[in-house]
């Protein structure tokens, strides 16, 4: 969920034996294939290879899948998708190289917000299954070397949740404290009360909602039916740490924080700075430094770092951070402490929104000079911003360009976090019709804001009804019409589909020692239309990668003379410019437009 005043940043604001039979099929018409497909077969017979090695944490090195629960694959036919449906799909997960899946709020909802508005913290929304089904998909993806994820919504819980039912009942019981309350400014002429500042709902409206049992005020950062925590108090931090102990008990291997920075608000309620003109509900546009990314966030982080600390295994807390700037990144991390989150998501690279090799060059940059030595994670998807092949591509070059994005997701030196279907390509699917609307902010907001739906549609699996997602009449929200080509099985059984170049790089990243632990270093640093950086490890051939973010042929130069390597020669290892699918040599190459071009210093 991201504070409605950043959303969408930056701009306006089936498994491992189907992998072991294709590659023997592929090797069988050996004499059609090209270099590029010969290392593809070799590809794929490492793909079921899932094992990190080493001493350092597993999610260093590690593919993050966000899976929207609803949208991954439905099991028993009612149209939406459920665990035991992603159970179902670890094979596919595994053979693609997945480490871990991040879930969606999977906790009982009155789904609001699709489940970001939680009733109970400790069971699961019997829409998904149950506890039950739960423990056995964390037991079944540990056998395929995958771990399990958390999404934790701590700013706010439903206003259906117990603790708020108790809280709003009267200003004396035992809750009454737990969330932010406050007198009405005043009141109208006609007794109307009046909110205690100017502050606004994240998804349009006052952020301030009128309560006639206590006859006071409860702030929302988002719905109104999503009630702000009050975490000035030290019982529901206790409370949250609990529930925090309950699932890592239950063997998660960590947590995504939904819009963690949002905590806490200023205590004096002070009115947000107006900053002109207005958002897609018809609100004010206004600042948000009295009610995002407060300091006092940074204690509550560090005292969570040390509940997960306390438990073996590499537990990972993982923090939705639209920020500014890397210096305002690296608070997220504790700094040279690294005593917070260890991986605050860096939403600088991935919703930059435009191909722009300098601005790329700087942002990766930064993320490797100015973040202490912490670990970067890089994410060009998710499920509140439209998919990234609609805001990069140019509705010509979508293939080529998801490729470039792909490249730069997996041989930087970062975690890497993907969205489902968006190693297919999957478009983002938006209504046209507000009755088709299920995000309540695209209904509240229509035309203007036309909601999330669009990068919500369920997963393309084949070509069969429903898109393989479901056996239902009615899926939860329709399937896309280029399912019939934009789909697993179809791709996998196209040695030149975006799937299985996501599937090449994933299997590149973790057995190529300069892709897997190597430094980075830029090169030709003041090329305006090529990106290209080399990765390089003692005792291993260093990796360069380069990629033309124009539609023009670009040539880049690739001197590797000052890291003291005297090589002349690379020899690719993908590259989706058949002319480039060759031994080259180094100096001066020249990139097809839009191309992506990966290749071993020989």
């Amino acid at each position: 969920m991201v504070p409605r005043r950043s959303f969408r940043p930056f701009s306006a604001m089936p498994g491992r034996l189907f992998s072991a039979l294709l590659a023997g099929s592929l090797l069988a018409a050996a004499p059609a294939l090209t270099a590029q497909s010969a290392r593809l077969v070799a590809v794929d017979q490492h793909l079921m290879v899932n094992a990190d090695s080493g001493s350092t944490p597993w999610w260093k090195h590690a593919v993050i899948y966000e899976i929207y629960p609803r949208s991954f694959q439905d099991s028993n036919g009612d149209g939406i998708g459920d665990l035991n449906g992603i159970t179902q799909r670890l094979d596919y997960l595994q053979s693609l190289g997945i480490d871990a899946i991040w879930i969606s709020p999977c906790y009982p909802s009155p789904q609001v917000d699709f489940g970001y508005d939680i009733s109970d913290y400790e069971k699961i929304d019997p829409q998904y299954g149950t506890l039950a089904d739960f423990d056995r998909w964390v037991a079944e993806a540990k056998k395929h070397n995958i771990r399990i994820i958390m999404d934790m919504v701590m700013n706010h819980t439903s206003d259906k949740h117990p603790w708020f039912v108790q809280s709003a009942a009267s200003r004396t019981n035992p809750k009454a404290d737990w969330y932010v309350w406050r007198d009405p400014k005043g009141y109208t002429a006609d007794g109307k009360p009046i909110p205690p500042n100017n502050w606004i709902s994240g998804f349009g409206g006052s952020a301030w909602q009128w309560s006639p049992e206590r006859k006071q005020f409860y702030y929302h950062e988002f719905y109104r039916q999503q009630p702000d925590l009050n975490w000035r108090n030290p019982e529901v931090e206790k409370a949250m740490f609990d529930t925090v102990r309950f699932w890592l008990d239950r063997g998660v291997a960590g947590f995504r924080f939904d819009a963690i920075p949002t905590l806490f608000e200023d205590e004096a309620l002070r009115d947000e700075p107006a900053l002109g003109g207005t958002n897609a509900q018809g609100d004010p546009n206004l600042s948000d430094i009295y009610t995002n990314n407060l300091p006092e966030v940074h204690d509550v982080m560090r005292r969570l770092r040390k509940v997960a600390d306390s438990y073996p295994g590499d537990r990972v807390l993982i923090g939705e951070t639209y920020l500014n700037s890397a210096a305002d990144l690296n608070k997220w991390y504790g700094g040279a402490h690294h005593d917070e989150l260890q991986l605050p998501m860096d939403m600088q690279v991935g919703f930059l929104n435009r191909l722009d090799a300098a601005t790329f060059r700087t942002r990766i940059t930064d993320a490797e000079t100015k973040i202490d030595g912490n670990q970067p994670l890089f994410v060009f998807d998710n499920h509140d911003n439209r998919r990234s092949w609609d805001r990069y591509g140019d509705g010509i070059h979508n293939q080529q360009i998801a490729r470039i994005l792909a490249t730069l997701l997996f041989t930087t030196r970062s975690t890497a976090l993907m969205y489902y279907g968006e190693e297919l390509g999957m478009v983002t699917s938006t209504p046209t019709r507000k009755q088709d609307v299920k995000d309540p902010i695209g209904i509240t907001g229509w035309p203007r804001e036309k909601g999330r739906d669009g990068e919500r549609t369920p997963m393309q699996w084949d070509n069969s009804k429903d898109a393989g997602f479901s056996t239902a009449d009615k899926t939860w929200l329709p399937i896309p019409d280029n399912y019939t080509t934009v789909n697993v099985k179809t791709e996998q059984a196209d040695p030149a589909s975006l799937l299985r170049w996501h599937g090449q790089l994933i299997a590149m990243r973790r057995q190529n020692p300069a892709l897997h632990d190597g430094e980075i270093t830029m090169l030709d640093e003041n090329n305006p239309d090529v990106l290209a950086y080399v990765r390089h490890t003692p005792g291993s051939p260093a990796v360069v990668v380069a990629v033309n973010c124009s539609g023009e042929a670009r040539t880049v130069h690739l001197s590797l003379a000052s890291l003291g390597i005297s090589a002349s020669t690379a020899k690719t290892l993908l590259t989706d410019a058949p002319e480039l699918d060759k031994a080259i040599s180094l100096g001066d190459v020249t990139l097809p437009a839009y191309a992506s071009w990966v290749a071993s210093v020989q």
